[in-house]
């Protein structure tokens, strides 16, 4: 016997299992619905206005609004929230940023959404390392610490693949567990860029 879906059923059931972002065998198997049943309703319900398509296979109920982070992690794992997000959800750097920034072991992507944008940069398994479950908006989200974040933001500098914010606020950085952190990407030139940054914070700013 076909399982029949009610949409209002489907909606209270996918905001009580904490589903915030599902793909469609999480779907198949939260209702026990066979493939066809479960993709034909996700199909009429994304014309319905129901669901919202954020990538191929990733799917949100329209009117939920996760944390931007939480979206982050689920869409391309394994991810973790890093670089520009990461500096400005600590204050290190003062800008505002729109796009969803994460590192991965994967190749590196960029995600256009309804929602945001959310860009991942590769980096190597040795080096994904240096992030914690944090809880935002009751939300358990895997974010970078403020060391690592700063570290993976300047190892992508270093490749010339960003440009360094020359606003950087670095009074709630431990700076050993920076250096830790740099020493793991194994290279130099990082190194004395980092060694750099410092002096130049050193330096006593001009008054015009």
């Amino acid at each position: 016997m076909v399982k029949k879906l009610n949409r209002i059923q489907v909606q209270e059931e996918l905001k009580s299992s904490g589903l915030a972002v599902f793909t469609p065998r999480e779907f198949y198997d939260v209702f026990g619905t066979s493939p066809k049943t479960g993709s034909v309703f996700i199909s009429r319900n994304l014309k319905s206005g129901l669901f919202l398509k954020l990538r191929n296979n990733y799917y949100m109920l329209k009117d939920s609004h996760p944390p931007l982070y939480s979206i982050a992690n689920r869409l391309y794992q394994p991810s973790y929230i890093s670089l520009e997000s990461a500096l400005s959800h600590y204050g290190i750097i003062p800008e505002v940023v729109y796009t969803v920034t994460s590192v991965t072991t994967k190749p590196t992507r960029e995600f256009k959404t309804p929602k945001s944008v959310f860009s991942y940069q590769r980096i190597k398994k040795s080096i994904f390392t240096g992030y914690s479950p944090v809880t935002i908006e009751g939300n358990v989200v895997l974010l970078a610490e403020p060391e690592k974040a700063l570290a993976d933001y300047l190892y992508f500098v270093d490749l010339k693949k960003s440009s360094l914010n020359d606003r950087l606020n670095l009074k709630s950085i431990h700076k050993g567990r920076l250096l830790n952190f740099i020493k793991l990407f194994k290279r130099g030139s990082l190194l004395k860029k980092i060694k750099g940054i410092y002096a130049q914070q050193r330096k006593p700013r001009k008054i015009y």
